[in-house]
């Protein structure tokens, strides 16, 4: 007898493959009509614990993504902000305030002709404003995306206060642009 007789109990590869193809197609749908109503409900109840269990791992996974997305989202946004800070700096630099020219003196026949001289008025903007009457809590421990993201919720009384003491203090320009652009429209 060669080796080939010799497998399984001495069948071929073909004819254990025959005797596969018909346990699969002739057998099981003999068995699957005789006991199929007695294990119906059996599979319909794991079928049912799968999906149960799936919507589980996806609710899950869809939480903790939305959590990851939303604070990779935040750190950009600071960072960002910090770059346009950075480029705003150093490509538009501001003009430092420089003293009004004092004029050339008066002759002795002008003075004599001039009016006494006035005095200019003071600029006074009100009362200082401090961090902590600003609408925007702990104002001072946001960056510039964080509080450009609350402007826009603002009142126009609220947004000149939040201009007033950005200008006076870190003079920040992404916050200083975002004020004008809601305070125009």
């Amino acid at each position: 007898m060669s080796d080939a007789g010799d497998k399984a109990g001495g069948r071929t590869p073909i004819e254990q493959a025959v005797e596969h193809a018909f346990d699969l197609f002739v057998y099981a749908p003999i068995g699957i009509l005789f006991e199929g109503a007695s294990l119906l409900p059996e599979l319909v109840a794991k079928g049912k614990s799968q999906v149960a269990m799936a919507r589980v791992i996806g609710t899950f996974a869809v939480d903790k993504a939305s959590s990851t997305v939303g604070d990779l989202s935040s750190k950009l946004q600071d960072q960002t902000a910090g770059v346009i800070d950075f480029i705003g700096d150093s490509i538009t630099p501001v003009a430092p305030d420089l003293p009004d020219p004092e004029p050339p003196a008066p002759t002795p026949a002008a003075a004599a002709k001039a009016p006494a001289p006035v005095a200019k008025p003071v600029n006074d903007t009100g009362p200082a404003i401090s961090a902590t009457s600003l609408a925007i809590p702990d104002y001072d421990g946001l960056s510039a995306s964080q509080v450009v993201n609350r402007l826009a919720g603002l009142s126009p009384a609220e947004l000149s206060n939040v201009q007033g003491y950005e200008a006076a203090h870190r003079g920040r320009k992404t916050i200083l642009s975002k004020v004008a652009q809601l305070q125009a429209r």
